[in-house]
């Protein structure tokens, strides 16, 4: 009998487990569930390989002004402008201890209907100026997670060329032969069966699933789930984040990064009373965006400054 139960993350963040309509089942069906265990599944141990450096990537982003370009001809077209800042937080497993590194702050003004109008100077901003063929919010909106998306990646690359293994926030972009993985916190399409399904729910803290290879139609990727953390009270699916790495590494490989992944994650599990998204959003993650928040500098001063940038006078001040 199915039971009820009052998630503990925090509203505003959507949820931990959320069904998309626009999954995809076509690919979900054709899952490849046998890449690493023929046969019926079961939970598999992590294994701790000693990897000295693990550097934990991630972006945060803000709307700082909504913007209206008034056209006599065509009528108002909506615009925004908005923030983004990425990095690392580069954990020294030896030294025990964090450091933050490659972060990169970056200004985006989005104009709907294809609009490119010139953006008065904003002293101590730099914004760049692009367009959306959409003129509602989710259109604009898209143009920033793309930029914010493209600089992760290129986080990410300047990062693989040290000896680091690198654990990007959400789904990865660069599928390269590299030793890095992409961590989900949040599962919005069903990859599995239902006697997968069962295996998943079944994981304690430090364990995984089997790999399962996720082919689309461009590349593919192998992923497993793990259990975070033990959640009082939370369903079977509680403290599960999904982790997956590109195809082209080779299933050997492949299953060194997940019993790896298996064996840190827990490690580095946020308690359920410090964060409104614990234990998934890991201590590093945290840290992280709270210092990326940082450099993305106060918000009530950046808007007095555009305001003052585009009406060409202090707030307040008559013309």
């Amino acid at each position: 009998m199915a039971k009820l139960y009052v998630e503990d993350w925090s509203p505003e963040y959507g949820a931990p487990f959320e069904s998309d309509p626009d999954s995809l089942p076509s690919e979900a069906d054709s899952v490849e569930t046998a890449v690493e265990v023929r046969g019926a599944w079961e939970p598999l141990p992590g294994r701790d390989d000693g990897v000295r450096h693990v550097a934990f990537v991630d972006g945060v982003q803000r709307l700082e002004a909504r913007l209206t370009l008034d056209d006599p001809d065509t009528g108002p077209v909506p615009g925004i402008c908005a923030a983004y800042a990425v990095g690392a937080s580069v954990w020294d497993r030896e030294a025990r201890a964090s450091t933050f590194a490659e972060i990169t702050v970056g200004r985006v003004a989005v104009f709907g209907d294809a609009a490119l109008p010139e953006l008065p100077l904003v002293p101590g901003l730099e914004y760049v100026v692009e367009s959306a063929e959409g003129n509602d919010v989710p259109s604009l909106r898209s143009r920033l997670d793309t930029r914010r998306g493209q600089a992760e990646t290129d986080v990410v690359r300047r990062l693989l060329l040290g000896e680091r293994f690198v654990i990007a926030d959400g789904r990865i972009h660069d599928l390269g032969a590299h030793d890095m993985v992409g961590y989900i916190k949040s599962h919005h399409h069903q990859y599995l069966q239902a006697a997968e399904r069962r295996v998943v729910g079944a994981l304690r803290a430090g364990e995984r699933t089997p790999i399962f290879l996720i082919p689309e139609r461009q590349f593919q990727r192998y992923s497993w789930y793990v259990r975070i953390a033990q959640v009082p009270h939370g369903h079977s699916w509680s403290g599960i984040a999904r982790v997956e790495a590109p195809e082209a590494i080779g299933i050997e490989r492949a299953r060194i990064l997940a019993d790896r992944t298996a064996a840190l994650l827990p490690l580095a599990a946020m308690p359920l009373h410090m964060d409104a998204r614990a234990p998934q959003n890991l201590v590093p993650i945290a840290a992280l965006e709270k210092e990326l928040r940082r450099w993305l500098g106060d918000e009530g001063l950046v808007r007095r400054a555009l305001r003052e940038a585009v009406h060409g006078a202090p707030t307040g001040a008559t013309a």
